[in-house]
């Protein structure tokens, strides 16, 4: 074999793993881009761009090559096909965050700090202090409990039930997905609030009959102090049992994306 045939066969060898690498790094890159801590503004796009490849081209090594690509209808199906799983699983895992986000939102109202914001990294927009701080929780949690792992074996299991170029199972389960499970969302941001909302909805309760009784008193003097200090152990408290309720958050999030793909 003379060296421009062993040229030719090496760059089509390189083509062809640059195409099935980037095959997978459609899902992979749609999940990165909206999921937290690794997606969004929080994370530059070049770092994404890096994560994405890696995962793609470590996941290509052990998965069948997926069908070649053509400028056609059926390539352009393909794609939006594997970007929209993509999407779903991520949007799954960011409303699991986004519990954490809500659940400070409603103790910043109780506590007198929903004016005390700063940016919020997932969206740009600005959030309260007390929704940050409970991001950054579930960030650490979601590291400790070993979820980066978690997400990498649930992007590779994805192709065994949902191969490149398999039709949807079930479009109106992959539509369904996501507003079905805000609604466990919905629930485990109350729950996770609701002992330090209901406390110091106690303590303003009890400093609004003290300045009725008395009202010389000056409630917001007075109980404003008060309230964060109370919003504050409480929240000392709630760290330590944090652990539990997020864990099942999460586990219920990997579930419904799991269901997704069979």
């Amino acid at each position: 074999m003379d060296s421009a045939t062993l040229a030719t066969a090496i760059g089509v060898d390189l083509f062809a793993l640059l195409g099935t690498v980037l095959w997978y790094a459609l899902r992979i890159g749609a999940a990165v881009q909206v999921l937290p801590v690794l997606g969004g503004r929080g994370m530059p796009v070049r770092a994404r761009l890096v994560v994405t490849l890696a995962m793609a081209g470590a996941i290509s090594t052990v998965l069948p090559t997926p069908p070649p690509m053509g400028v056609d209808a059926t390539t352009i199906l393909g794609v939006l096909r594997e970007v929209s799983v993509g999407l779903v699983i991520g949007l799954l895992l960011r409303l699991a965050f986004e519990a954490g986000q809500l659940a400070g939102e409603f103790v910043s109202q109780g506590m007198g700090l929903s004016f005390a914001t700063m940016a919020d990294p997932l969206s740009g927009a600005s959030s309260p202090v007390l929704s940050q701080w409970f991001y950054l929780v579930f960030a650490l949690l979601f590291f400790t409990l070993d979820g980066h792992l978690a997400l990498v074996r649930l992007l590779a299991n994805s192709y065994d039930g949902l191969p490149i170029g398999a039709a949807l199972p079930d479009r109106q389960a992959l539509l369904a997905a996501v507003p079905t499970f805000f609604s466990t969302t919905l629930r485990a941001s109350v729950l996770l609030a609701l002992p330090v909302t209901m406390a110091l909805l106690a303590v303003n309760i009890a400093f609004g009959v003290l300045a009725r009784a008395a009202s010389q008193l000056n409630p917001m003097a007075i109980g404003l102090p008060v309230s964060l200090l109370v919003g504050l152990a409480l929240l000392m408290l709630l760290t330590r049992e944090l652990q539990a309720p997020v864990q099942q958050l999460f586990d219920d999030a990997f579930a419904a994306a799991r269901g997704l793909t069979g």
